[in-house]
């Protein structure tokens, strides 16, 4: 993976632009859909003149108060390394928030935080067409002390209702960025709950497969539960450190005030519920693999014995007709005038008591 060119390091409540000779540059390089929604806000309440990375974060770093906040949906390497030289974000992070697909984890750099986090969507679907159950995506944040960097990967969980419910809550988001950073992970986990109760209901639905006889057992479906399952628990297990160090006292104050910790410390109880109950999970969907395989086993077990009784009735007029079509001239009843319908008499008795007995033994 290649590694982009070293950003420089900035101080924290600098206007860099104002001193920057690159500034109509930096302007010129992010693309408009690259940034999903820009702010700042002085006390919790948002500028309304401050529509662009550059104009907001001067707007709070020329008063020494406040802070901003950039969402961006995928964006790509230039884009991305202009927000980096703007807030001064580590290369390494940069990267990572580049190319997507990483670990949940928490980097702690000198004057930021990185924090990864995975999303994700339940798919709707019918049993035994799904081809997809859970759909996964990111979220990156940068934490510095005036300014809060999202990056979104992937169609869902955006950040609009998130952002419109801080807004319309001055108080909380007066707190700094650190507020918002709580918030986005409470509405993740929160969709973290939602999904594991969807997926409960398919494995209700899965167990009741597995024993009802009515109903076709359909392995191939457990089987990509369990894989969904596995990507739920690779979003969920690695997060847990993360929230435990924001709700720790090792972050400085300037990033994670005392105030909001609890509220980490609350995200991280539920998520240690998401974690459990993924785990039982596991377990449940191993048990109806096996209890799955038992059945299909049992079942074909029954087959054979209904056609090993067919086969021992069809062998009665089989083995008859045999013997009496070798044509002998010195045969049982060839001279009767009843000789024939005696042979079929006996041949429907002795398959139909063959009937009777491999019924009531449970083979028919």
């Amino acid at each position: 993976m290649a590694v982009l060119p070293s950003l420089p390091s900035l101080p924290s409540f600098t206007p860099i632009f104002r001193h920057a000779p690159k500034t109509p540059a930096l302007r010129s390089a992010i693309h408009p859909d690259a940034i999903v929604d820009c702010a700042a806000y002085i006390d919790g309440k948002r500028v309304p003149s401050c529509t662009d990375p550059i104009a907001a974060i001067d707007w709070v770093r020329s008063r020494g108060r406040g802070f901003v906040w950039i969402g961006l949906h995928e964006p790509d390497t230039d884009e991305m390394s202009v927000i980096a030289d703007l807030f001064g974000l580590h290369e390494l992070a940069v990267e990572d928030a580049v190319h997507a697909y990483q670990r949940p984890k928490m980097d702690r750099y000198d004057n930021s935080l990185f924090l990864v986090l995975k999303t994700v969507c339940y798919v709707e679907h019918t049993r035994g067409s799904a081809i997809e159950i859970v759909q996964n995506g990111e979220i990156m944040m940068f934490l510095g002390a005036d300014f809060i960097v999202t990056v979104r990967h992937g169609e869902h969980s955006q950040l609009k209702g998130v952002r419109a419910a801080l807004e319309s809550d001055p108080e909380q988001l007066a707190i700094g960025p650190a507020a918002v950073m709580h918030a986005i992970s409470d509405r993740i986990v929160d969709e973290y709950l939602s999904v594991v109760e969807a997926v409960e209901d398919d494995i209700d639905e899965m167990e009741n497969a597995v024993f009802t006889t009515e109903k076709s057992v359909d392995i191939e479906q457990i089987y990509l539960l369990k894989r969904e399952i596995g990507g739920l628990r690779r979003a969920v297990s690695p997060l847990t450190p993360a929230l435990r160090s924001l709700s720790g006292s090792s972050l400085p104050q300037s990033l994670v005030p005392a105030e909001i910790r609890e509220y980490f410390r609350d995200v991280e109880d539920h998520l240690s519920v998401v974690a459990e109950r993924v785990s039982t999970f596991d377990e449940m969907l191993t048990t109806l693999v096996s209890a799955a395989l038992a059945e299909v086993t049992t079942r074909q077990n029954e087959d054979m014995r209904k056609i090993s009784a067919w086969a021992a009735i069809a062998l009665v007029p089989t083995a008859i007709a045999g013997i009496y079509g070798m044509n002998f001239e010195h045969m049982p009843e060839l001279t009767w005038t009843y000789g024939y319908p005696m042979a079929l008499a006996l041949i429907a008795g002795l398959c139909i008591s063959l009937f009777m007995l491999l019924r009531r033994r449970g083979w028919l």
